[in-house]
């Protein structure tokens, strides 16, 4: 008889090369046949890890932003990933993930070579406290779907509608079934939860999904926990922003904002 350690459950499964399946726990949260798109953001970013694997000092991404051009099916997807702009210091690559022979999300990424700044190094934004130090937030009573259900949260009592100063973000599964995924990409899977984190109106009641998704970093972020200091904002003509500054357990890393299109549901 053998014993051991399971392994963990999995948002996706690889399928070929450039090819993965998504589990039913990246289920959306408006949709339970879409995917959610958090952990999707991961999963670019783990082939962009590969597209750059067999580089030995492989730079640092800088900006990752994401265009979400139509509904993300709860289906097998492809992800490529080009050079556009290659450089010694200074490189942009672009991503397209493809589901059903269509193209569905469009990142590009700019990266740069790394270099020791410490020297210098600062920031106007104060630490986040511990996540052992806020109150665990059942995030799955105020939403629906598998990665909503995946997810373990503690944050701070909003502040306001739309405003939560401190909250983290993790999950016990993996990105991919059997594959090690970088820091980055596990951290980056998590960075979408914020548009549920503040919540500015009743999702029963009002749609307000993002379109898009820029996140800057001025420093690689470790896990297993994504920090969130985040603000919702509705405007009157059926636009909204969700910004969010980012952080690791060391402090701020960077920034997230994403546009919202904001719908009643009756």
């Amino acid at each position: 008889m053998t014993t051991g350690t399971a392994a963990p459950e999995s948002y996706y499964e690889r399928t070929g090369e450039h090819g993965f399946k998504p589990t039913a726990h990246a289920g959306g949260a408006w949709n339970a046949d879409e995917q959610h798109f958090s952990p999707l953001a991961g999963l670019v970013v783990h082939a962009i890890d590969g597209h750059l694997a067999r580089r030995p000092e492989p730079p640092a991404l800088a900006r990752i932003s994401y265009d979400i051009l139509g509904r993300i099916a709860l289906d097998a997807c492809e992800i490529t990933v080009e050079t556009l702009r290659p450089g010694r210091t200074i490189e942009l690559l672009e991503a397209s993930v493809v589901i059903g022979g269509r193209t569905v999300v469009r990142a590009r990424a700019w990266l740069l070579a790394t270099l020791d700044s410490s020297s210098v190094a600062d920031s106007p934004h104060p630490r986040l406290p511990a996540p052992e130090e806020l109150d665990v937030w059942a995030m799955d009573e105020e939403w629906s779907g598998g990665y909503v259900s995946s997810v373990k949260v503690r944050r701070t009592p909003p502040s306001r509608r739309g405003r939560t100063k401190a909250a983290w973000v993790s999950s016990p599964l993996a990105l991919v079934a059997g594959e090690p995924v970088s820091a980055l990409a596990s951290y980056m899977a998590l960075v979408d939860t914020a548009n549920g984190i503040a919540v500015q109106q009743d999702p029963t009641a009002w749609m307000f999904p993002n379109l898009d998704l820029t996140v800057h970093l001025h420093r690689p972020p470790r896990g297993p926990w994504t920090g969130l200091d985040t603000t919702v904002t509705f405007g009157p003509s059926g636009q909204g922003l969700t910004s969010s500054v980012l952080h690791d357990i060391d402090g701020p890393v960077g920034h997230a904002e994403q546009i919202l299109t904001v719908r009643p549901l009756s």
